[in-house]
């Protein structure tokens, strides 16, 4: 359920894609179920549309992916995680506005 320029990341390839990429990430735990997720999906596709090129926004389903929700203590969805070299910068814990996430991702990409 990803949008234009947002990937599907897995517990398998989460290390490569996002931990080891060279550009700043936004990564995005959701769930099929999750009325708030989807809520802010539109949010996360704009995001991700804004910053091509400076940005890699990721999607990672937490049904399907377990491992690394837990490992980074996600208890609660939607959460973004803001990583930058490989380590969390930011996060947003729920349901937030688009200029509230766009914030930390220039404060990320600065």
């Amino acid at each position: 359920m990803a949008g234009q320029g947002v990937l599907e990341v897995s517990d398998a390839t989460f290390d490569q894609e996002v931990l080891q990429s060279e550009q700043p990430v936004l990564v995005d735990f959701w769930a099929v179920w999750c009325g708030p997720c989807k809520a802010i999906a539109p949010v996360v596709d704009s995001v991700a549309t804004t910053y091509a090129g400076k940005l890699k926004v990721a999607k990672v389903n937490v049904d399907q992916n377990g491992a690394t929700p837990s490992r980074y203590g996600i208890r609660g969805i939607p959460t973004l995680l803001f990583f930058k070299g490989g380590k969390v910068a930011d996060q947003v814990v729920g349901y937030a506005p688009q200029n509230v996430i766009e914030e930390k991702v220039q404060r990320l990409l600065a």
